[in-house]
């Protein structure tokens, strides 16, 4: 597949932040054919100045200034979260394409206004959720859809290990928006909605905070989808859950696990374990996902995930947080699915 600018050139990404995050998706983009890190900015020069001779790019001292550098093609937006509104939106405004890092808002209302900007001036967006380009991931969603596991009962994912977050924005509600939920289980929302369709109800319960965070450090998240499977995510950053899966998926006919290290599946009835997928590249997952926006950006094929993907996202991130403080179960109050109330034995 051939993917270049208008100059016949490999499409140009800018980088909007140069921490942790950015260095996956320089190292990503090295690998990625047909596309290449032009350029990077970051509000903390030093940052940016290292970041930029480390990787041989250009460097900026803001988003402004590089979009009008007219040096990159696409942009990816690696800044803290707080930032992403403001940011996509002026970049979007541009004309520049947008490659967003989760979560895209704190708000329903700040993600809407990022699409509005994408269809008013017709500019590609996408929130950046790099398991739904895991090869397994996407392997066990066209088993589970096949009708292999028959009716679809439980999905559960589990995101807990050990992370040191005491000095890092993501513990920091002005910066990230809140804890583990929004930061880790956006992931979970986005492949829960990717397996087992839109979700209406969510309750979620905040466990121990053993970091002394003042945001959520643990968090278990049951939801019900509109067509009735109902799904849990395990979420924490404060302990280890000793599981070689990170997915697995119940049906009346069987059981799938998508692992880090290898993925099986069994069908009722059976004694074996069938292997099909070898575990989880986190780099691969990265170049999967920009070579989706560079094709997506030449018409070559469509995104895979869409700013009605983000919207559907931070709704239900929203609608957990408000079950948080209520401690209650929660409509999710969506476009996907109309829902008159909360429903279920828990809601009663």
């Amino acid at each position: 597949m051939s993917v270049t600018n208008r100059h016949g050139e490999n499409l140009r990404f800018g980088l909007v932040g140069a921490g942790r995050i950015a260095r996956t998706y320089a190292q990503a983009l090295s690998r990625t054919p047909n596309a290449r890190l032009s350029a990077v900015c970051d509000v903390f020069a030093p940052a940016a100045e290292q970041f930029a001779r480390e990787n041989g790019c250009l460097q900026f001292s803001s988003h402004a200034e590089l979009a009008e550098s007219g040096k990159v093609d696409a942009v990816v937006v690696a800044a803290p979260p707080a930032s992403h509104g403001p940011i996509c939106i002026d970049l979007l405004l541009r004309g520049i394409p947008v490659l967003c890092e989760k979560p895209v808002a704190f708000s329903v209302d700040t993600a809407r206004k990022i699409r509005k900007a994408s269809r008013e001036q017709r500019t590609l967006f996408t929130m950046a959720s790099k398991f739904r380009y895991a090869e397994d991931v996407v392997r066990a969603r066209k088993m589970v859809h096949s009708g292999i596991l028959g009716d679809v009962v439980l999905f559960e994912n589990t995101f807990m290990s050990f992370v040191d977050m005491t000095e890092r924005w993501n513990s920091d509600r002005r910066v990230s928006g809140g804890g583990v939920f929004i930061d880790n289980g956006t992931h979970s929302v986005d492949i829960m909605r990717y397996f087992i369709g839109p979700l209406a109800v969510i309750q979620a319960v905040e466990g121990p905070r053993l970091q002394d965070l003042a945001v959520e450090e643990t968090a278990y998240v049951s939801t019900r989808a509109a067509q009735g499977a109902i799904g849990r995510m395990d979420l924490s950053w404060s302990i280890n859950k000793e599981c070689d899966d990170y997915i697995a998926v119940y049906g009346s006919e069987g059981v799938l696990r998508v692992g880090w290290k290898s993925s099986f599946y069994r069908r009722r009835g059976g004694s074996d374990w069938v292997q099909f997928g070898t575990g989880y590249d986190k780099v691969r997952t990265f170049c999967d996902q920009i070579s989706n926006f560079s094709a997506a950006i030449q018409g070559l094929e469509p995104l895979v995930i869409d700013a009605d993907d983000a919207i559907a996202s931070v709704e239900a991130i929203q609608a957990g947080y408000e079950s948080l403080a209520r401690n209650s179960w929660t409509p999710i109050r969506n476009e996907e699915v109309a829902v008159a109330g909360s429903f279920g034995p828990a809601a009663a």
